[in-house]
């Protein structure tokens, strides 16, 4: 008798936990309310694997839409350790890329949606000079216009069907973003909120764009649901409950922290109340301690029942009030509590997190931490390059590759190769290019396995010789390809010149440094031991926060708090904690 397949042999853990199960062997619309540690992302591509292996015959396949890119490289991954051979079937990606490559690009023309021909996705610097010219046109009262972006972005996020009447609200937010598409457009460009709302546009006018997306996906996987937006909301409406696809969404309300982005948890709750959808509760938590569990639901203000498995370890929570200003915390941070925190727990410094709550918060953690000997690895938006960059997280594991992974098999080149494949689907369409690309690629890795190399050789080289002439045939890599040109400059004479190639590859998720980030870039994240820094009253909250403003803010504390496993530590000003750091403080003693 043969081996069962791999899919069949995972799923066997899933027979332990009544919830996992139940999404397992779901055979309709499906919601699974999934909370932190709840093995969430296993569910999901076990389910998928099943999926393929068993509902939907060749050559028809499943699309997965994720928030991130991160988030797709990690379903990539599991998904190929459960052996599923994904070629053309299978779509991992976010909203924006599944809006340009499976509607944008290949139906652009004949949905008649308005975009010139060969149009190119709009770099930052390109979307800001469109902007100038839209302020000059339709405000023009001195200001600096970036300052309009963030209102704009929410408001075309938030109303998507432009012939609704709450389009003009605000008319002069409306012809702002009005002049400054048509701009992009005199230059045969959109932007990546144009991707999502131009698709959404093609389907509802078009029922056989909506019965083509069918024929090719019959099944819809959406992950980290209440993260994605009103747009993407509305395209599962037409295509899972009007046309037919059957979905399978997994999300949690209470992780909802992008409300900035046009994120609405509610829009998950809608869609987990439908009577023709079948809802599953994720309850156990398989990553923190049981005391780091009950106090995240003081964290969050609410109870959720959730536990944890027999025989997980208890977890620890800690409170540090400290004296003095930010910068005298990090030093304590680092000259007694890192150390104190390795020592105790036997654990590496890349096993450990200090999340906070902006960035500039963390340019003081991560001066200290310099100042006493620690790397670290920065994942907010002063990080050493935009750690959402799927290039520049591909070329850091080639990097490792090149530094002697070529040798362990870690990471392997196959993989290497289908993330490229993911990159540049746009040009590496047909396997001829995938394979005149593999030699190319190979070849070009091999003569630049020296770890001393300075990285803008490496870098540049690696352009040259296989790069280059993927960016000319992909019309959504220009700003990847500015923020590669822009840290290849830093490192031949800026601020990090003489950076080699194995100081880039320590920048990668192999790396041994302390984690600073965020707490929103920590979400989707795991750490054995996490410092939340700076949790003070007018952090988190932010001073004047309205209710939802609020609301969120907690969310974030929650976020931060369940990326723990067997530590937790609450670092704030003495006489200033945070409410949030007050209430988890006094529950706790009781």
């Amino acid at each position: 008798m043969s081996e069962p397949a791999l899919y069949l042999q995972a799923a066997e853990s899933l027979r332990r936990n009544p919830g996992q199960r139940a999404a397992y062997n779901s055979t309709g619309h499906c919601v699974v309310l999934a909370g932190p540690g709840s093995g969430k992302t296993k569910t999901l591509t076990i389910k998928m694997a099943r999926i393929l292996a068993e509902d939907v015959q060749e050559p028809r396949g499943v699309s997965c839409i994720t928030y991130n890119n991160e988030c797709a490289r990690e379903l990539a991954i599991r998904l190929d350790a459960l052996g599923v051979q994904r070629r053309n079937r299978v779509f991992i990606g976010t909203v924006h890329s599944f809006a340009l490559t499976q509607i944008v690009l290949p139906y652009a023309r004949t949905a008649q949606i308005g975009l010139p021909d060969n149009f190119r996705v709009a770099t930052t610097a390109q979307q800001r000079a469109a902007l100038q010219v839209a302020y000059e046109t339709v405000i023009n009262r001195g200001e600096d216009p970036d300052n309009w972006r963030l209102s704009m972005d929410r408001y075309r996020r938030t109303h998507v069907n432009r012939d609704a009447s709450g389009w003009l609200q605000d008319q002069e937010l409306v012809s702002l973003i009005e002049a400054y598409e048509r701009e992009l457009r005199r230059n045969r460009l959109i932007d990546f909120d144009d991707m999502p709302l131009l698709a959404l546009r093609a389907l509802t006018r078009h029922e056989w764009l909506r019965r083509a997306i069918l024929a090719k996906y019959p099944v819809l996987v959406v992950d980290e649901y209440q993260d994605l937006g009103t747009a993407l909301h509305q395209m599962v409406m037409g295509l899972c409950f009007s046309t037919g696809i059957r979905l399978f969404a997994v999300g949690d309300t209470d992780q909802s922290i992008y409300g900035f982005t046009g994120a609405n948890p509610a829009l998950l709750e809608r869609l987990s109340r439908r009577p023709d959808v079948e809802t599953v509760q994720l309850r156990l938590n398989y990553r923190s301690g049981a005391r780091i569990v009950t106090a995240s639901e003081y964290a969050l203000g609410e109870n959720r029942g959730y536990e944890v498995p027999d025989g997980a370890g208890d977890g620890v929570v800690y409170l540090h009030p400290r004296n003095g200003d930010f910068a005298d915390h990090a030093d304590h941070l680092f000259s007694t509590m890192v150390p104190d925190i390795l020592a105790r727990t036997g654990i590496s410094p890349g096993q450990a997190a200090v999340l906070y709550p902006a960035a500039w918060i963390g340019d003081a953690v991560a001066d200290a931490a310099r100042r006493h000997g620690f790397d670290v690895i920065r994942s907010d938006t002063n990080a050493l390059y935009p750690r959402g960059s799927t290039l520049m997280r591909w070329l850091e594991s080639c990097a490792v590759w090149c530094c002697g992974g070529w040798r362990t098999g870690s990471p392997r080149f196959a993989l290497l190769s289908s993330d490229a494949h993911r990159i540049f689907a746009e040009s590496l369409a047909d396997s001829e290019r995938r394979v005149q690309f593999g030699r190319r690629f190979i070849g070009a890795l091999w003569n630049r396995r020296d770890p001393a190399m300075p990285v803008h050789e490496s870098l540049e080289g690696l352009s040259t010789d296989v790069l280059n002439s993927e960016f000319r045939r992909c019309r959504s890599l220009d700003e990847e390809r500015a923020i590669l040109r822009a840290f290849i400059a830093r490192a031949r004479e800026g601020d990090v010149a003489g950076m080699t190639l194995a100081q880039f590859a320590g920048f990668g998720d192999g790396a041994n440094g302390i984690n600073l980030s965020s707490l929103h870039s920590a979400k989707g994240r795991e750490f054995e031991a996490v410092v939340l820094f700076g949790m003070n009253d007018g952090r988190i909250p932010r001073a004047n926060a309205g209710d939802g403003e609020r609301r969120e803010a907690r969310r974030s504390f929650y976020v931060g708090f369940t990326r723990a496993k067997q530590e937790l530590h609450m670092m704030y000003s003495a006489g200033n904690p945070s409410p949030f750091v007050t209430e988890v403080r006094d529950q706790l003693d009781e």
